[in-house]
Parts: structure tokens; C-alpha cells; sequence
């Protein structure tokens, strides 16, 4: 009897010590008060703080990437800068003890974060691209990709957008609005496999390939070119996946849409209608735009249902409509930026378009993407001037580095870490997986890598700290996190 009830306490007291086994993580926090990716050591405790659960078992999407855009912008401003900080930069993004991006976009021919309107096919009626070019990228954009390729240990993906055709292949002839003439759909399906082709010759492969640059048009600012879903499912279907098929580019992958979020259903419903629809789609790409504080899930998670099996990649997002605040943190931090929507929504989408804190917008969206199945997240330009540029048609906005080329300064603004969070620790091929979370005022996110450690983004955006419990199986570990901040928890 006697050794019965010692096995009894004996197993009493191993699963005692097992509830008590603290979790081992890494805590990484950027927040209002000044921290940038710091590591953080000491934490309060509160026997009433909410417990979050980690669920490595139940896994979602696989994750491509996360990251930022090469344009002939932020090219050209890099070459403006001396060496030392042009590197610091580069290292910046794509080194691994930096944010270590894994998924990128381009723009093909001109955009409006371009010096100039440009196309590789400039001469009019030559249906054969015979006089296809690439030579304007290759004083800044090229170079830009390449030194980024030689930094980066792990590589990253690009995505390729063209904001418009040749203006010769449109109705209106001109780089701004209009629409693609059918007898040229099969010369924009070879102008795609000859920019591929052409990238590859400079040594860069490109991942994939969005159709057009917002087909919905941009009110007529700068490069457009509208579609429809019916026009773009079928040049997709009898035009660019056949050419990239036959041309030897069957595995670039060609993604939707590529505009904002609250369209998605009509889109999606007609790319993926069938099969014959969805052969050569490999997935979905969207944008930001459409709100400030709305990242519209249940459009996202139409999205996903609609394609499970497809990419579902957020490829354009940023501060739009906003000179730079040059080194002033607490500006990013602050309830004070505005959109294009807030002038010139309609008014019944007025209310998507409030005042709104620069942070808790990338830091919302990311989370609340990821949470409804987008499985990229790529931001807009990486490198932009005090101005907000440079733009051809002054069209401002702001990037997660700032520069003065006249003084060769830089600054690392509060979203370049906002950004870090996801890039540098969520990495390619991770698998998003479930978490409980009962405190609403908490965004939480967390994935589980290849290497087996798992990566918990907490988003506290009230005004006080918060203490919290993060709990994974039998282990738990007692943590805070800062009023207004991000942390990134490490678990290995």
C-alpha cells in the first residue's frame, strides 16, 4: 500500500512540475516609447493576465513572403547616396541580421513612381516587339535587384506588374487610361515573355506576373489600363498563359486582379468559374487601398474559398497621399495621417477613410491578412526622398526608408521595423497555425518555420501596457507587452 501511494505522489509531482515548466522564447519589440526590434529581457506578471494559446497542430496557408518593391524611384535614390549608405540600405532590407525580405514586386515599363513615362516597346505597330528594350532599367532598377540578390543569403521572389501597355496597343494611344485593343492581345502576351526574357539575360528570374497594375484605373493619374474580369480571364486564357506556356515560362506564375480588396468577389468569381477559367491563374493578387482601418476579411476569406489551393498575395500597400515626416518617430506613431480617401471618397465610403496611426495600419493589416488566409505581403517603394518621391506626377507618398541624397542621410522610419517583425522571423514556406486569443484589444498571429521554431506577432495599439501568458502545450512563460508597440516572440 505504502509503495502505491508514493507512486501516487511521484506522479502528483511530475505533473505538478510539468504545468510549471516555463516556455523558453526570444522577445523582440518595437514600440511608441523608442524601441526599434529591441530585444526585450524583463516582463511584469499578473495572476489576472489573458492567457494565449498556441496551437502548432492546426496550421493554415503556407506562407511565400513578405517584403518590398524595386522601382526606378528608389533605384535612382540609392545611386544618389555614397556607397556606405546605398549598402547600409540594401543590407537594411535584405541582409539576414536585417529584414531579410522574401518576396518582392516590380513594375514593368513605367509606373508613376518613375522619373518618366517609358516603354520597352516604344514603335508604334511593331506587333513582333522587334525593338523590345529594356535599357531604361538598367542604370538604376537593374542594379538595385542585383546587389539586392548578392546580399540576400536565402533569395527572394519577384512579382512583375506592368501599369499599362504601349500606349500603341491601347484605344486612347496615350500611357493613361484606356483599355487593350484585341487585335494586340497577342502582342501584350509576347511583350510579357519578352521582358522574362529579357530579366533573365541580366540574370534575374521572375517569380511571377500580374496582368495590369490595378484594372479598375486609378482615376486617370498616371499609367492605366482598365480590364474587366471577362477581359482579363480571357487574355489570361487564350493569350498570356499560352505564350508563357509555349515560350519556356510555364512556371512563372500569373496572378489576378491586383487592385483593392473590396472587389474581390466579382473578380475571383469569374477567374475561377472553372477550370478552363483557372488553368493558368496560379493565384490572386490585392492591394490596401480601399480603407484605412478596414482589411475586409470576409472578402478574404471568400477569396480563399473560392481557390484554396491559390496564391492570395497582398502586393501594394503604403502611406499614400502624404509627404515623409523626416525624423520624427513619434509622427508614425500618431493619429494624424490621411489618404487619398480622405478627400476624394465617395460618400458612402467616407467612413473607411478616417485620420489613422501609420503603424497600427501596417501592423493591423499584416496581422489581420495573415489571420484570413493571405499568405504574402508586399510593401509599395522601399526607398523614397524627404518629398516623397521622386514622381512624375507628384503623386507623394511615404516609404519605410526616407532619404536626403543633397546630405546623404537616411532614416529608418517606425514601419521599416513595423515590417521586420513579419520578414525577418516569418520566412518562406512557414505554415500559419492556430492561436486563442480571448483579448480583443490584442491582434495576434504566429506560424510555425521549417526550422521548427514558431514566431508569435502581438499587436497592443491601446494606450497602457498589457501583461499576458503565452502558453504552448504543458509550458507557459509570463510576458508584457509595451503600450503602442509590436513584439515578435520567438520560440524555439
Amino acid at each position: 500500500m505504502l509503495k502505491k501511494i508514493g507512486c501516487i505522489i511521484l506522479v502528483i509531482m511530475l505533473n505538478s512540475c510539468k504545468k510549471e515548466n516555463k516556455l523558453e522564447v526570444e522577445v523582440y519589440e518595437t514600440s511608441a516609447k523608442g524601441n526599434k526590434l529591441t530585444r526585450v529581457l524583463d516582463f511584469n506578471t499578473a495572476k489576472d493576465a489573458v492567457e494565449i494559446t498556441v496551437i502548432p497542430e492546426k496550421e493554415y496557408q503556407t506562407i511565400t513572403g513578405f517584403g518590398g518593391s524595386f522601382t526606378e524611384s528608389s533605384a535612382y535614390l540609392l545611386n544618389k547616396l555614397s556607397k556606405k549608405n546605398r549598402d547600409k540600405i540594401l543590407q537594411a532590407y535584405f541582409g539576414s541580421d536585417g529584414a531579410n525580405y522574401s518576396l518582392t514586386r516590380t513594375h514593368i515599363s513605367s509606373c508613376d513612381f518613375s522619373l518618366n513615362n517609358y516603354t520597352y516597346a516604344p514603335v508604334a505597330n511593331d506587333v513582333e516587339l522587334e525593338h523590345f528594350s529594356i535599357e531604361e532599367d538598367t542604370e538604376d532598377l537593374v542594379p538595385m535587384i542585383k546587389d539586392a540578390m548578392v546580399i540576400s543569403n536565402e533569395g527572394f521572389k519577384i512579382i512583375a506588374s506592368p501599369w499599362t501597355a504601349p500606349p500603341w496597343m491601347k484605344d486612347n494611344n496615350a500611357y493613361v487610361g484606356g483599355k487593350l485593343l484585341p487585335k494586340y492581345y497577342e502582342s501584350y502576351a509576347l511583350f510579357f515573355s519578352k521582358y522574362l526574357e529579357a530579366y533573365q539575360k541580366e540574370g534575374i528570374d521572375i517569380w511571377a506576373v500580374t496582368v495590369v497594375n490595378e484594372p479598375h484605373g486609378n482615376g486617370n493619374n498616371w499609367e492605366s489600363m482598365l480590364f474587366s474580369p471577362q477581359e482579363m480571364t480571357n487574355f489570361v486564357q487564350q493569350h498570356l498563359g499560352p505564350k508563357l506556356e509555349t515560350e519556356g515560362f510555364k512556371n512563372v506564375h500569373i496572378l489576378g486582379y491586383d487592385q483593392n480588396r473590396e472587389g474581390l468577389k466579382e473578380w475571383v468569381d469569374e477567374m475561377y468559374k472553372n477550370q478552363a477559367t483557372s488553368k493558368y491563374y496560379a493565384g490572386t493578387a490585392i492591394h490596401w487601398y480601399e480603407s484605412t482601418v478596414n482589411y475586409f476579411p470576409e472578402a478574404l476569406q471568400y477569396a480563399h474559398n473560392k481557390a484554396p489551393d491559390k496564391y492570395l498575395i497582398q502586393t501594394e500597400a503604403c502611406v499614400d497621399a502624404e509627404v515623409p515626416k523626416w525624423q520624427d518617430d513619434a509622427w508614425y506613431w500618431s493619429k494624424e495621417a490621411t489618404d487619398w480617401g480622405w478627400d476624394w471618397a465617395p460618400e458612402h465610403q467616407k467612413s473607411w477613410h478616417p485620420k489613422y496611426v501609420p503603424v497600427y495600419r501596417y501592423a493591423r493589416d499584416i496581422i489581420g491578412c495573415l489571420n484570413n488566409w493571405v499568405d504574402g505581403w508586399v510593401d509599395w517603394n522601399m526607398v523614397l526622398d524627404t518629398q516623397g518621391g521622386p514622381n512624375w506626377v507628384k503623386n507623394w507618398c511615404v516609404a519605410p526608408v526616407i532619404v536626403k541624397p543633397e546630405t546623404d542621410e537616411v532614416y529608418f522610419t517606425p514601419i521599416y521595423y513595423t515590417l521586420a517583425h513579419f520578414s525577418k522571423y516569418i520566412r518562406p514556406n512557414a505554415k500559419r497555425i492556430e492561436i486563442k486569443n480571448p483579448d480583443k484589444s490584442l491582434m495576434v498571429t504566429a506560424a510555425k518555420n521549417p526550422d521548427n521554431t514558431i514566431a508569435v506577432v502581438v499587436f497592443n495599439q491601446e494606450k497602457q501596457a498589457k501583461n499576458f501568458t503565452l502558453k504552448l502545450k504543458q509550458e507557459k512563460v509570463e510576458l508584457t507587452i509595451d503600450a503602442q508597440a509590436i513584439q515578435t516572440i520567438i520560440i524555439h
